[in-house]
């Protein structure tokens, strides 16, 4: 099937991609703002980079730094489409499967709209970089021009060949959960970047070339080390490094050709029988029912833990606590500047996740208020939520706390560390039920928003009140921790701050779901009608 139009399908498919994009930023100011402030941000951000790069030129081992720069450039390229599967809709295949199209010709439309972007031209800055820095006479350089984008293009295609091999995965709602990942894959590497500088800024650059001589093997590496090669005067390895390139271009078009075939001729799930979905229904619950307490208390805990693993935002949102919370204490006690107190990070991040709880029901929050008559059925229901909150938070905060202790050496602190720990969980706990009741907001299951913007100022009390407030209500514990310390002979007693410690916390914590009780029982209406504005 061919296009009967004069317009060549590239500059169609090219053109199409503008209107949309034109179109997309009509729609509000706000959108246009964030647009061109985060063009102006990446393109600043591109400048310095490119700046850095050419002030490197003529630094030893700066090859090595290049080509390693270029392989986690391709490895991002790589990863991005499945963290964010909807960041470039108008390249969704999907969306041209009904159009007389041959996937040939469409795989190099789509390639050439691809390049049409900011991230092509961040990467394509990072890139002019890295060869400015490795050309060094004028075979270096003419080799430079087509070297340069012969790795841009193994780029694009990695990363539309990715999402073309899992579109059916990434456009259906299990398949969006992988999108969760982003929040702990971002933490992590950022801490990963962060401990790297520090090790190559105390030992130098050195410590990259032998990984650097295995990746300018790898495309599209390969491709930027051969403008090396050629201005070291090994025609013949650049040759074989560009031929790799060219290699790994090909293969990945066919890869991507291959599977837009598929696509555009293989029924997808919505046109099989799903006969067997309804046996897959009535299957009974696992034996999570069974570990927990009888009653409205068991039915809560239970719903919200399959919440937690089920409702993508809720997913995300515990995903990233728990990434954060280990990573500040752990990271920084491996590179020697922590402090075995930064383990209450993950008391306080987890602790977090007691806010808004009827929020992360959304609209279907009514179906819970219908079985809220009194106060004591409000009471049953924040306490069976903080139950099911303190499953994962009690081991996980006795995790991290002694993990930190082993790192630092410092056993004799974990039973204060761990009984402050326990007192601010007990806080959050108190002041996320208040909260809850007394500042419910929505959460918009569609996108990446966390809050509708008319109800900004709502989150902001909820959240950032609720962490003063629990601080303040922690700071008896705070306060006696700190005089046990400085004071002389004070040392022998301060394993007594874990039981004094846990008790407060569970004090406070049943306070505190008192306290929000009433307020739930009696504001049921002005509270679903909050939570379902989304």
């Amino acid at each position: 099937m061919t296009t009967t139009s004069s317009t060549p399908l590239t500059l169609t498919v090219v053109q199409l991609k503008l209107t949309l994009l034109r179109n997309g930023l009509r729609q509000s100011g706000g959108r246009r703002a964030a647009f061109v402030t985060s063009t102006v941000l990446v393109l600043l951000f591109a400048a310095l980079q490119l700046l850095g790069l050419i002030a490197l030129r003529g630094s030893a081992h700066v090859a090595s730094l290049v080509v390693l720069l270029v392989a986690v450039l391709a490895l991002g390229w790589a990863v991005m489409p499945l963290f964010f599967p909807s960041g470039d809709e108008t390249l969704d295949p999907t969306r041209l499967v009904m159009l007389p199209l041959r996937p040939r010709p469409l795989v190099r439309a789509l390639l050439v709209s691809s390049l049409v972007g900011i991230g092509p031209l961040f990467t394509l800055c990072l890139l002019a970089g890295s060869v400015i820095d490795l050309a060094r006479g004028t075979a270096a350089v003419v080799v430079a021009v087509p070297a340069l984008a012969l790795a841009l293009l193994v780029c694009v295609a990695l990363a539309r060949a990715v999402a073309a091999a899992n579109i059916r995965l990434l456009s259906s709602r299990r398949g969006r959960d992988l999108a969760v990942l982003s929040g702990l894959v971002i933490a992590v590497g950022a801490q990963l970047v962060n401990f790297g500088a520090q090790h190559l800024g105390s030992s130098g650059l050195g410590q990259l070339d032998p990984l650097a001589e295995v990746l300018r093997w790898v495309p599209p590496a390969s491709a930027i080390a051969a403008v090396d090669a050629v201005s070291a005067g090994a025609y013949g390895e650049a040759a074989a490094q560009l031929a790799l390139s060219v290699a790994a271009l090909i293969a990945l078009l066919t890869l991507w050709e291959r599977h837009l075939t598929r696509l555009m001729t293989a029924p997808d799930g919505s046109t099989l029988d799903a006969a067997g979905s309804s046996a897959a229904r009535e299957r009974p619950s696992g034996g999570l029912a069974r570990l927990l307490p009888g009653g409205r208390t068991g039915t809560v805990m239970e719903r919200s833990l399959r919440y937690i693993w089920r409702n993508p935002k809720t997913k995300a949102a515990w995903v990233t606590s728990l990434a954060i919370g280990l990573i500040v204490p752990v990271f920084n006690a491996l590179q020697g500047t922590g402090s075995v107190y930064f383990a209450c990070f993950a008391a306080g991040m987890l602790g977090m996740q007691m806010s808004n709880q009827f929020g992360q029901d959304t609209s279907a929050f009514w179906m819970v208020a219908a079985t809220i008559s009194d106060t004591r059925d409000a009471y049953v229901e924040l306490r069976g939520r903080a139950l099911a909150l303190l499953v994962i938070t009690l081991p996980y905060t006795t995790l991290v706390t002694v993990l930190t202790a082993a790192l630092l050496g410092a056993w004799g602190r974990l039973p204060e560390v761990l009984g402050l720990s326990l007192a601010l969980l007990g806080m959050m706990l108190a002041t996320g039920a208040w909260t809850s009741a007394r500042f419910p907001y929505s959460i918009p299951q569609e996108g990446y928003k966390n809050v509708v913007p008319s109800q900004a100022g709502l989150a902001f009390l909820s959240i950032f009140g609720g962490m003063i407030a629990a601080a303040l209500l922690a700071s008896p514990v705070i306060a006696l921790t700190i005089w046990l310390n400085v004071t002389p002979h004070g040392d022998p007693y301060t394993w007594l701050l874990l039981p004094l410690g846990a008790a407060y916390g569970a004090a406070t914590a049943w306070a505190g779901l008192k306290l929000a009780a009433p307020r739930t029982a009696t504001k049921l209406p002005e509270i679903l009608t909050a939570v379902s504005q989304g």
